[in-house]
């Protein structure tokens, strides 16, 4: 009966949402077989034409907020009550630019998971992806041995360590995973069995908005996931121009920790994130925090990570010392109780005496 009910109304509300974006599913399939007679250098330069597109479309309000911004600055420090007027029209303006930058993502998503599914596609049936090297390229050929360095040529194989597992890329999206790329993307919760490509399906709303320059947050639940994934992915992005890292590489309050965050793509657990942001609100100089501005995040094990660990509040304590410190702490701790009672014995003799002096001049005088 309820499944009958269900195709009279046009199906349940998960139905009715899939049937919302099966033609923009289309549409990315339609860039995407386009995008097979592309060069690598072409395809790489979507990227570049991509950021291109946002920035244009964001010209119009960049400019009212760098002229409201120059207008602050231009008055003298004791017009205080009017520059707190123009810093709350910028703060707006700001909030106008966020809702800009999605009107320009939306326009791009198509064309951009469809750059993305090209990209997984020729990892796929290539052992070697052979194109103009750039300067991420030979920076990044540095630091890891699949990327090569040939002349003017760069030179990315298919295969790699991830966690220090060797991985072949072997994946390329199916539309189920378009659909969950478009759910994500929208901010929404996307529900997938395990082994339907959670990973893969994170590619495409990371690499889309990674675009504006903002940042964008992958949340996982542990250190080993955060550090895979990223390992795991991080070539697709970053053969695409696109720079990735992962914060639980890193120390707390260090320069790699705070460079991790300017990176287009960053990934780490909920607990690290959780805790810079609070030791970010601790600091006595803005120049002391690592973390940026809050763009645009993904949670894996969502029901995990905001239900059931969000019961445990996360605390910032003191460190906590060596074997030898806690043996000398036992060894004080009964010395410095001595002391305290010791002081307290004192303290109430002094008072009591002082209360009987005081009750004496109280008796002289009357």
């Amino acid at each position: 009966m309820l499944g009958f009910l269900n195709k009279i109304l046009g199906g349940n509300k998960s139905e009715k949402d899939v049937k919302v974006i099966t033609p923009l599913v289309a549409e990315i399939n339609g860039f995407y077989q386009q995008y097979q007679n592309l060069p690598n250098d072409a395809l790489r330069a979507k990227t570049d034409e991509f950021r291109q597109r946002i920035k244009d479309h964001l010209k119009t309000i960049d400019e009212q907020i760098t002229a409201k911004q120059a207008e602050a600055d231009a008055l003298p420090e004791e017009e205080m009550q009017a520059r707190d007027v123009i810093y709350r029209e910028t703060d707006e303006l700001k909030k106008d630019r966020n809702k800009e930058i999605e009107k320009a993502l939306e326009k791009i998503l198509p064309e951009a998971f469809a750059v993305v599914k090209e990209t997984a596609r020729r990892f796929k049936d290539n052992t070697e992806l052979v194109s103009t090297a750039t300067q991420l390229d030979r920076d990044l050929s540095v630091q890891k041995d699949y990327i090569k360095i040939d002349g003017e040529r760069s030179v990315f194989k298919n295969t790699w360590n991830a966690a220090g597992t060797p991985v072949t890329w072997n994946m390329v999206h199916y539309d189920v995973q378009l659909i969950g790329g478009i759910v994500l993307h929208k901010g929404k919760i996307a529900e997938m069995a395990t082994g339907e490509g959670k990973t893969l399906v994170s590619t495409l709303p990371a690499y889309l908005n990674a675009l504006a320059g903002e940042g964008v947050h992958i949340v996982t639940v542990n250190d080993y996931l955060a550090r895979r994934d990223s390992e795991w992915n991080g070539t697709i992005f970053e053969w695409l121009g696109v720079t990735v890292d992962c914060i639980d590489k890193h120390q707390p309050n260090t320069a790699q920790r705070r460079k991790a965050y300017l990176a287009d793509i960053t990934y780490g657990t909920n607990n690290e994130f959780g805790f810079d942001y609070l030791r970010d609100n601790m600091v006595h100089n803005p120049d002391e925090m690592v973390q940026r501005k809050h763009h645009y995040a993904m949670v894996d094990e969502v029901d995990s990570v905001l239900i059931d660990d969000a019961r445990t509040p996360l605390i910032i304590s003191g460190p906590i010392g060596k074997a030898d410190n806690i043996e000398q702490f036992f060894e004080l701790k009964p010395r410095v109780e001595k002391l305290v009672e010791a002081q307290k014995r004192a303290v109430n003799g002094f008072l009591n005496e002082a209360k009987k002096k005081i009750a004496e001049e109280i008796r002289i005088l009357a």
